[in-house]
């Protein structure tokens, strides 16, 4: 089983759901998903929150592997995303274990597949892609600019919702982060002694 740890009340519900269809695409439903454990932000930039956050996780019934999510918000993955990394695996002690930070924020995955969700619980039917999904801050704001009037989008509910729907195969190709948990995923699966034939899925990687 992989055992999440985020930080946000979304991603709680979000990212099992996120993974379900990682195991489905990949053909490797004896994997299990745990529910996630929360922890503030604040607490997963901090050596001693990550270190109790995995030990926690380690703690879970069947924990096979740890995956750790958070938003970059204004950091440099490339600088925060190994420092977490270094105290996870530290803490997992032999567990395998990956972090990724989602670049700017979760919603980034949204905003690049923006079109797979035309007419979906508010977004309009002319909706376009961000032209930069990662980069500006405020993805949950660039969302809610392409709803309906009068339709905002709210984390708890919208964003386990998109995450059923979303095209992974346009937030691969448009979000660095989002390969990096499709890549950590399958890290993790075969870590666990599961065989993934071929990933990420070749349709994933052709011109929509």
């Amino acid at each position: 089983m992989i055992q999440p740890i985020v930080e946000g009340h979304g991603e709680v519900e979000a990212l099992p759901v996120l993974l379900r269809r990682f195991i489905d695409a990949a053909q490797v439903w004896t994997v299990g998903v745990g529910q996630p454990i929360r922890r503030p932000r604040n607490r997963l930039v901090q050596e001693d929150g990550v270190r109790q956050a995995v030990r926690l996780a380690l703690e879970q019934p069947e924990c096979g592997a740890v995956l750790v999510l958070l938003d970059g918000n204004s950091d440099c993955p490339a600088e925060l995303g190994p420092t977490v990394q270094a105290w996870a695996t530290a803490a997992a002690d032999g567990t395998p274990c990956r972090v990724v930070l989602a670049h700017r924020e979760y919603e980034a995955w949204f905003l690049a597949s923006i079109e797979s969700l035309r007419g979906f619980r508010g977004v309009t039917r002319n909706a376009q892609p961000h032209p930069d999904p990662e980069g500006p801050r405020g993805a949950k704001e660039q969302l809610s600019a392409r709803m309906q009037p009068g339709a905002s989008y709210l984390p708890t509910v919208d964003q386990p919702a998109f995450s059923s729907e979303f095209s992974l195969s346009s937030a691969y190709r448009g979000c660095r982060s989002f390969r990096k948990l499709t890549d950590s995923f399958a890290s993790l699966v075969r870590a666990m002694g599961h065989g993934i034939p071929a990933w990420p899925p070749p349709a994933w990687l052709e011109d929509a």
